[in-house]
């Protein structure tokens, strides 16, 4: 059964890093996107980054751009959101999720309704 456990996350101060992963079991990431979501109390989930299944594609929304870098290694079945200079409104859950490989990655399909598995997330907070 296809499953997705994220991992790496916690508490940071305003401008510090995480890296955050996305380990997969019960398939292989060879023919998979994956896509970071997030979060916030009282907002709606947002795609943060996607990747394309060969990893030649990816797609960050604006408020990330230059400071997350989501890569993989479809050998360790596991994909990367490194998160750099992370602001107070970085803070949310985090989730991983995956689709077959069908669709261009770009921003109209990093979309949570674009993909059909999800891990459980994992928290971020950026607090001083």
């Amino acid at each position: 059964q296809l499953q997705l456990v994220e991992s790496g996350g916690g508490l940071v101060q305003p401008g510090g890093s995480l890296r955050l992963s996305c380990a997969a079991s019960g398939f292989t990431l060879n023919n998979i996107d994956i896509g970071w979501f997030r979060q916030a109390p009282g907002k709606e989930r947002e795609g943060v980054a996607c990747i394309s299944s060969s990893g030649r594609s990816t797609y960050y929304t604006d408020s990330v751009k230059g400071r997350f870098t989501i890569s993989r290694d479809n050998a360790k079945n596991t994909v990367y959101l490194q998160m750099n200079s992370l602001k107070p409104e970085d803070t949310a859950v985090y989730t991983c999720a995956a689709r077959l490989a069908r669709l261009s990655v770009g921003q109209a399909t990093c979309v949570p309704s674009y993909f059909t598995s999800w891990g459980p997330g994992t928290q971020v907070t950026v607090s001083s």
